[in-house]
C-alpha cells in the first residue's frame, strides 16, 4: 500500500491506517442522487449518528450540488445558511470530524467556524482564498482535481495529475501544512473531454497508482455515479449500489485511503474485503 500519510482533522489516512470511510449527508435537494437529501435537523443528526455507527470515520456535509451536469446554482447567501446549520448541528454531537463541501471561499469560513475540521473542495482551489481559509482556520483539506478555465485536458491520467499537481502547489503557497491534505481524482467530473466520459472515470480508476507520486493520500468518490450507471444501464442512482461497491474495492485495490460514499455501512464491507486483499499481494 501507498505511504503517504495525512491527518484529516482527528482522523490518520494512508500509510498503515485502515481504509477511512467518508458518509455523505446532502442538505442540498438538488442533489443527483434523491436518496442522499435528508431534511431538517432530526433527519440529519439521525442519518450521521448511524453513518458513524456504521463505521464512518468523518462525515461530509453538502449544501449545493456539485453535478456538473445538472442546473444546480444556488446564492452563497442559501448554500451559507444551509451548510452552517448542518455544520453546527454535526459538529457539536458526532464524535467524528465534520467535513464542508463547498468551493466558495466565504462559505468554507463559516462552516469552518462553525465547527467543521475539513474543507471538502471540488474545484481543485480555483480560487486561492479557499486555501487560505483552510489555512487560517489550521483546518484540513481534501482538494480535487475539476476541469476549469485555463485547465488543459488532454489524456484522463495527464490531466488529473496536472490538475491535482496545481491544486497540491496552491496549498502548500497558501501555507496548509502537507500532512492535512489529501487529493480526490474527480470521478465524474471531467464531461467534456474529447474522451467519453465514463471511459475516463474507468481510466482514472484503473491507474490510481499512477497518482501516488503526487506524495498526497488519495480519497475517491464513486458512490452512485453515473460512470456506474453507464455501465451498468442503471439509469436511477437508487439501482447503483453494486457498481458503486465494485468501483469502491477497485479505488482500494488501486490504494485509495479514503472512500467517500452515501452508503456508509455496505461501503466499510467492501472496503474491508479489498483492503484485506490488497494487503496481502506480494
Amino acid at each position: 500500500m501507498p505511504d503517504a500519510r495525512a491527518r484529516l482533522a482527528s482522523v490518520e489516512i494512508g500509510g498503515r491506517s485502515p481504509v477511512a470511510v467518508m458518509g455523505v449527508i446532502n442538505v442540498s435537494p438538488e442533489s443527483f442522487h434523491p436518496g442522499s437529501v435528508y431534511r431538517g435537523d432530526d433527519a440529519v443528526l439521525r442519518t450521521a449518528l448511524d453513518m458513524v455507527e456504521a463505521g464512518a470515520a468523518l462525515v461530509d456535509v453538502g449544501a449545493r450540488s456539485t453535478a456538473p451536469y445538472l442546473p444546480t446554482e444556488i446564492s452563497e447567501a442559501e448554500e451559507t445558511d444551509r451548510l452552517v446549520r448542518a455544520v453546527a448541528l454535526l459538529a457539536d454531537k458526532l464524535p467524528v470530524p465534520v467535513s464542508a463541501d463547498t468551493r466558495r471561499p466565504a462559505v468554507a469560513r463559516a462552516a469552518l467556524e462553525a465547527g467543521a475540521g475539513v474543507l471538502n473542495d471540488v474545484s481543485a482551489l480555483a480560487d486561492a482564498a479557499l486555501a487560505h481559509e483552510v489555512a487560517a482556520h489550521d483546518a484540513s483539506l481534501i482538494t480535487m482535481a475539476a476541469p476549469g478555465p485555463g485547465r488543459t485536458v488532454t489524456t484522463p491520467l495527464e490531466t488529473v495529475r496536472g490538475v491535482l499537481a496545481e491544486a497540491l502547489a496552491r496549498a502548500r503557497a497558501a501555507g496548509i501544512a502537507e500532512e492535512r491534505i489529501a487529493l480526490d481524482p474527480g470521478i465524474g467530473f471531467f464531461r467534456e473531454a474529447a474522451v467519453a466520459w465514463h471511459h475516463w472515470d474507468v481510466t482514472v480508476l484503473a491507474r490510481l497508482p499512477a497518482l501516488h507520486a503526487l506524495g498526497r493520500p488519495l480519497c475517491v468518490g464513486v458512490s452512485r455515479k453515473s460512470f456506474v450507471g453507464a455501465l451498468t444501464g442503471s439509469a436511477a442512482t437508487e439501482a447503483r449500489l453494486p457498481g458503486s461497491l465494485a468501483a469502491t474495492a477497485a479505488a482500494v485495490l488501486g490504494g485509495a485511503a479514503l472512500i467517500r460514499t452515501h452508503d456508509v455501512r455496505e461501503t466499510v464491507d467492501a472496503v474491508r474485503v479489498a483492503e484485506r486483499i490488497a494487503r496481502a499481494a506480494p
